[in-house]
């Protein structure tokens, strides 16, 4: 066997145990995001949440981000702001495009749910040792670096 098929093999088998181990910490994730209010889909809370990195956000843009047509998007929206979370105004730069911007309560809503999470890895990470806590972040910290070199069509294939 040659060193290349080799370390494809070894990658394979990292990339495996870290999507593995990776659903514990998606787990408590997404259960700090279940106890929250109000209810919110997995869709509306991942709106509110390119909303709240991208103030002004239009309903292309979230569309694209979200991987959903424009219309499917423009009703997520709707029910955002019906619930009052999100609000809808008229862009700046160009009268005819909608901007996103959360509202107080939208903003506050995503800061509990902030503290949810911080409040629960918290708990879990009372149970891991300094020196794994330690490896963990380097190793997390490493994670996201390198997802900025990978382009978005390529995840998942």
């Amino acid at each position: 066997m040659d060193r290349a098929a080799s370390s494809n093999e070894a990658l394979d088998v990292l990339a495996r145990q870290v999507s593995e181990h990776a659903e514990a910490l998606v787990e408590v994730w997404s259960e700090a995001a279940r106890a929250a209010g109000p209810r919110l889909s997995s869709l509306q809370l991942q709106a509110l949440l390119i909303t709240h990195r991208y103030p002004g956000i239009n309903l292309t843009g979230m569309a694209e981000r979200v991987g959903a047509a424009p219309p499917t998007v423009s009703r997520l929206c709707d029910r955002l702001e019906a619930a009052g979370l999100l609000v809808r105004h008229r862009a700046t730069t160009n009268r005819r495009e909608i901007g996103l911007t959360l509202t107080a309560r939208g903003r506050e809503m995503l800061d509990a749910l902030s503290e949810r999470r911080f409040r629960a890895i918290r708990s879990v990470l009372q149970h891991v040792s300094a020196g794994q806590r330690e490896a963990l972040v380097a190793g997390l910290r490493s994670f996201t670096e390198a997802t900025g070199a990978v382009d978005a069509t390529d995840m998942g294939r």
